[in-house]
């Protein structure tokens, strides 16, 4: 929405490239996981925005797009330490909370500028794909491409599965067993067993269901744009900023994000009864938990890049729900 007509007679494709090599450039700067929790700031200001004036150009520009996005900000930052580690800048290349202007590297926060533009790119792409692109989480599966093209170009390892049993466990199972986190390889280590992140999971999407389906009904432009499961993400993406400064908080957004969608998607479906809802929601969220903390352990925890396991679970999990949604009718 450009109500001024300031944008009018510009290439939009080519402005949005442009800001999204800025926003790149300062994801990475300021680190990828404090762009994010600066993701949810600003999609709770976009969210107040749209339930006063009806507009999602807060949503739009800021919060999903260039300026904190986060297949723009925070991907940018994860390839840029990715990119600081191979040339020796730093020591851990999956470090996706240390600003990187630390370093004093222009080149590394260039590369940060390239995977913004690339992500804002490679977004609107998927989006524009028929049928899947309304029927899965763009962003997130973009998060996920950047990853992968950050490994292949960055990591020590271009192996996207790593599936080897760590050195010292020569007696370890193959499969599952032998990508099982220990002190050493580990993602989140209090919501990494089956009862931790399920339980996590059910709660999570329980309570994102329940705040999504009242915002859905209390706020009619909020319902019109679809966009009442991103309230509950938001509050999750600010906790991230207490898990960085030292808070052991859960990291649920994966969960939240899915389990509002999944609530307010089949809502018609069972008739707009809202506590049968909000039990989907909470089946949605233990899902996207479980898918999370499998994809830790397969692609994240042994690799030498960061691979966001929140972003791997939210795309399939929202085009699970989308799908389902599309065919029963909802």
């Amino acid at each position: 929405m450009y109500p001024s007509g300031l944008f009018e007679n510009l290439d939009i494709s080519g402005f949005f490239i442009l800001a999204s090599l800025a926003g790149g450039f300062l994801g990475a700067a300021i680190g990828a996981n404090f762009a994010f929790g600066l993701t949810g700031i600003t999609v709770l200001l976009g969210l107040a925005s749209l339930a006063g004036t009806g507009s999602t150009a807060v949503l739009d520009y800021i919060a999903f797009g260039p300026f904190t996005g986060p297949h723009v900000a925070f991907a940018g930052g994860v390839a840029a330490a990715a990119y600081a580690a191979k040339r020796g800048y730093c020591d851990d290349g999956k470090d996706a909370t240390t600003p990187l202007a630390r370093l004093g590297k222009p080149d590394v926060l260039l590369v940060g500028a390239l995977f913004g533009a690339g992500g804002y790119i490679v977004q609107t792409g998927i989006f524009h794909l028929p049928w899947f692109g309304a029927h899965t989480d763009p962003v997130a599966l973009t998060v996920v491409i950047s990853a992968i093209v950050a490994r292949v170009a960055f990591g020590k390892s271009r192996s996207l599965f790593d599936l080897r049993r760590p050195a010292g466990r020569d007696l370890a199972p193959r499969g599952l067993a032998a990508i099982a986190p220990d002190d050493k390889f580990a993602w989140v280590r209090y919501q990494e067993r089956p009862a931790q992140f399920l339980t996590l999971g059910l709660f999570s999407g329980a309570a994102a269901a329940g705040a999504s389906l009242w915002l859905h009904d209390a706020f009619p432009a909020i319902a019109e744009a679809g966009t009442a499961h991103v309230f509950p993400f938001a509050i999750s993406a600010v906790t991230i900023i207490f898990l960085i400064l030292g808070a052991p908080m859960p990291v649920t957004h994966h969960m939240t994000i899915t389990g509002a969608l999944a609530a307010v998607t089949f809502l018609p479906i069972v008739g707009h009864n809202v506590s049968v809802a909000l039990l989907i929601g909470a089946a949605a969220g233990a899902l996207a938990a479980a898918i999370g903390e499998l994809c830790s352990r397969g692609m994240h925890i042994r690799g030498t890049t960061h691979f966001d396991p929140p972003a791997a679970a939210i795309w399939p999990t929202t085009t699970v729900i989308l799908g389902l949604g599309a065919a029963l009718g909802g």
